[in-house]
């Protein structure tokens, strides 16, 4: 008997090391097919983003609803249809109960961050609502997400949006001829971009567009924490975590639809390059701690400035405490209501 058992230890070595083979070799090629998935798609790389994006987001509103109280005399128009046939092009309008036809206030135009692959129009409701009882409609827009749809999708819906709101702007009490245009992070890119369409006929012909507003309309344009030279964005400073540039290279990737950084559309969507003496009055920040600041706020503020363009920068020194992160302008801590009042005056001295 001893002699058997012995016998049938040694038959089963063989069968359980070939099993372990087949399941380890089962792993390296699952491990192979989900890096190389990574490298030739944008797909992989920004479904994982947008998860954590989402995360964040949530987290934020949330944080926003905790802080803020309601605001009673401010109505909402939710979920508004500004193109056809498009479930994407919805916006939401929020109007001063206080605000009359025949003293029309001005508009806020907003357009949300998250990358270009996440976001939504509601995420940042609470300040909208603020934003609203100080006296301005303030309308918070949705554009198609990449890598569904890549640029220029998400330019050619907020120009619709924009001619949307003109044809409206006396159903929300707002006055079309002092619009601004605001946006945080993507959402900033994209909002500077449409600026500088409006007032580069040139440009807007390179990127095939005729905008629907006119620069005389155009009273400023408010930018948080935003990305204005796109291959800045794509090659990201080397002292940064890796993780960060993978981050930033994907989501380029995703949005332009070309994984070739030297690619014409990357300087084409970089309003950096096209902006001119025309450019609205702007109002420009971003957070001592986060990397965007150095690498793409402050640069902006200075070529307009140099194109003799009214500028009103709010950034912090580097020792600055608490380090400011990305998008602190939704913290409401002191120096995020230090933010808060400074938009105020700006669209108040922009608008009168």
């Amino acid at each position: 008997m001893p002699a058997k058992n012995k016998t049938k230890k040694t038959a089963a070595k063989p069968f359980y090391r070939k099993k372990l083979f087949i399941w380890g070799a089962a792993v390296v090629v699952v491990v192979a097919a989900i890096l190389l998935a990574f490298r030739v798609s944008p797909w992989p790389g920004a479904l994982v983003i947008r998860v954590v994006f989402n995360q964040g987001g949530g987290d934020t509103l949330k944080a926003m609803q905790e802080k803020l109280p309601n605001y009673p005399n401010v109505a909402m128009l939710k979920d508004q249809a500004y193109r056809q046939h498009d479930t994407d092009a919805r916006l939401d309008v929020y109007i001063p109960k206080s605000a009359r036809a025949d003293q029309p206030l001005p508009i806020v135009v907003w357009t949300h961050g998250g990358a270009w692959l996440s976001g939504d129009k509601k995420d940042a409701g609470p300040y909208f609502n603020r934003l609203a009882d100080q006296g301005f409609v303030v309308v918070s827009v949705n554009y198609s997400l990449a890598p569904e749809k890549t640029y220029p999708t998400a330019v050619h819906q907020l120009n619709d949006a924009h001619a949307y709101i003109q044809a409206h702007a006396a159903e929300y009490k707002g006055d079309p001829r002092k619009i601004v245009l605001a946006g945080d992070s993507a959402g900033a890119q994209l909002s500077s971009q449409l600026a500088a369409l409006a007032t580069n006929p040139a440009y807007a012909k390179e990127v095939g567009i005729q905008p629907a507003l006119k620069p005389e309309q155009l009273a400023g344009v408010m930018l948080f924490c935003g990305i204005y030279r796109m291959e800045g964005l794509a090659t990201p400073d080397p002292t940064l975590p890796k993780l960060v540039g993978w981050g930033d290279n994907v989501a380029v990737w995703a949005y332009s639809g070309s994984s070739d950084m030297s690619n014409p559309l990357i300087r084409q969507m970089s309003a950096y390059y096209h902006v001119s003496q025309d450019f609205p009055d702007t109002f420009i920040t971003g957070g001592n701690g986060d990397p965007l600041t150095e690498a793409q706020s402050k640069p902006f503020a200075e070529k307009l400035s140099s194109l003799n363009v009214a500028v009103t920068p709010l950034f912090y020194p580097k020792d600055h405490t608490p380090s400011l992160p990305h998008e602190y302008q939704f913290t409401f801590n002191n120096d995020g209501e230090k933010a808060f009042e400074q938009t105020v005056r700006f669209l108040q001295a922009t608008t009168k």
